[in-house]
């Protein structure tokens, strides 16, 4: 039979996936997705502490990454609060590192120091932007697989609290850095403790077929039943360019249950007092990392901080408990949990079109011989995947709303797409918005704030957005959008 027309039943369009329902009110805020200051103003549009996103876009442009300080400043203390009150009794505290790859600035770096926190880096660029804020190098962290002879030099010349080394050659590399200066690198030891978190595959960190970390396994290494792990701990005590702090461990990123956090504390526990007890080793401190997951969609159910803090610190009191030993003093790397959520990607829509798509008769599940073509709503918006890769690297999904009005119109379902020469630039895969959206509106898409600046790029040469941030009712860029002007200036006309 031929294909039929039908617009998408009231309870939703086939072509939506499971976890999408028609909101059933297109214009409200989901809490858990937006900063806490965010709302609608008397005129309907989207306010940021009382700023309107027509506002921020005469001043500003578009697009534009708008950032609440006051949200980023809040959930640091959350974590450092929820972290340090559930390990009182067993540690003293915890000590909390913001993972700055999630988005970075010296401002922010500036913030997280003055919310007590410390700074997690993982480059060179990075390091030299907790340089140029002023952190001390005490409080700063240096991650990474590959690190070059100039970034230990670096991470040595600030006097860096920690250098987490993530391999056997690595580790004699750094220490013997170290000790041709006349100095002790302070190294933790990264781990893989074979704890699979639900997560996508380009972000689970703790398997073992991937580039990060000293496995844990038995017979990885060419002495039988010793793993990688265990000789680097017998290497690192062993070197005069190394201090051993401790372990670490990191298994993956947008987490929402805290058993894979628990588990891989309790295998590095144990792991730490089988070293006590062979080598006489004691280690001191234990870094369980980061991953805490936030709301991009509104099936999304993140944890809170108290909740995860918690239930780890029951598996290392209990677990230091059975072993008979001291606990070590612990450290996370919370990134995405305090950013993310704080800032929303503001574009302006472009070109629309509805297409039609063939699909099952929603209406007729028991006639199998049928298809009916259902509409699709396309959207373009004025950035795209220069600005948000992570829908093309990871499937990600995101939300968007309409944000310079209210509108009382039909939802349509809709796909929110850049303006890039690439089939997959997809900003917002499926989301219900008001059929009336047209050139000209302004649409936000929340939780961009971790890894959606700090993964952009300049493909067909866009310039990147700037930053903008929001603090008691005034709005300052933190991060200048480039221009055509900065984009030729690399260009040599050679």
């Amino acid at each position: 039979m031929p294909t039929q027309r039908a617009d998408a039943p009231s309870q939703g369009s086939p072509l939506a996936p499971e976890w999408l329902s028609v909101p059933t009110d297109l214009n409200a805020l989901e809490p858990k997705m937006w900063a806490r200051d965010a709302a609608r103003n008397d005129a309907g549009e989207l306010t940021l502490d009382g700023i309107s996103v027509s506002d921020l876009q005469r001043q500003y442009g578009t697009p534009l990454f708008v950032m609440s300080e006051n949200d980023f400043r809040s959930r640091a203390r959350a974590f450092s609060d929820a972290f340090n009150n559930a390990f009182a009794d067993i540690c003293g505290g915890v000590d909390v590192y913001y993972a700055g790859k999630s988005f970075l600035c010296t401002a922010v770096v500036r913030w997280v120091e003055e919310e007590g926190l410390r700074l997690d880096t993982a480059s060179g660029g990075e390091l030299a932007v907790a340089a140029k804020a002023g952190i001390p190098g005490a409080d700063v962290a240096l991650h990474g697989n590959n690190k070059s002879d100039g970034e230990i030099h670096r991470a040595l010349d600030m006097n860096l609290g920690r250098i987490v080394v993530d391999s056997l050659g690595e580790l004699v590399r750094v220490g013997d850095i170290a000790e041709r200066r006349g100095e002790q690198a302070k190294v933790m030891l990264r781990l893989t403790p074979g704890v699979h978190a639900h997560t996508h595959e380009f972000i689970a960190t703790a398997h073992e077929d991937q580039k990060f970390g000293l496995s844990m396994a038995a017979d990885t290494t060419e002495q039988a039943g010793l793993s990688a792990a265990e000789e680097a701990v017998a290497a690192a005590a062993a070197h005069p360019g190394i201090e051993l702090l401790g372990l670490h461990c990191h298994i993956g990123s947008q987490i929402f249950e805290p058993d894979g956090f628990a588990l891989a504390a309790e295998k590095l526990l144990r792991f730490l007092a089988a070293m006590q007890e062979k080598y006489s080793i004691i280690l001191p401190e234990l870094d369980l990392g980061g991953g805490y997951g936030i709301a991009y969609i509104p099936v999304d159910t993140p944890r809170p901080a108290a909740e995860i803090a918690e239930a780890m610190a029951a598996v290392v009191r209990s677990t230091c408990a059975e072993l008979g030993i001291d606990s070590p003093r612990i450290s996370i790397e919370p990134g995405r949990a305090i950013v993310g959520s704080t800032t929303f990607t503001l574009y302006e829509a472009g070109t629309t079109k509805t297409v039609r798509v063939d699909a099952p008769d929603a209406s007729n599940a028991s006639d199998g011989g049928n298809n009916v073509t259902y509409p699709r709503r396309y959207v373009s918006v004025d950035g795209g995947m220069s600005d948000n890769a992570r829908p093309v690297l990871y499937d990600a999904d995101y939300s968007a709303i309409l944000a310079s009005r209210t509108s009382d119109a039909a939802p349509q379902l809709s796909r929110v797409v850049g303006k890039h020469c690439e089939s997959g630039d997809i900003v917002v895969r499926d989301v219900y918005l008001p059929e009336d959206v047209a050139a000209g509106d302004l649409l936000a898409v929340p939780g961009t704030g971790a890894y959606c600046w700090a993964l952009s790029s300049n493909y067909n040469y866009l310039a990147r957005p700037g930053v903008v941030a929001v603090r008691d009712g005034s709005a300052r860029l933190i991060v200048r959008g480039e221009t055509e002007e900065d984009l030729l200036n690399r260009d040599m006309g050679v």
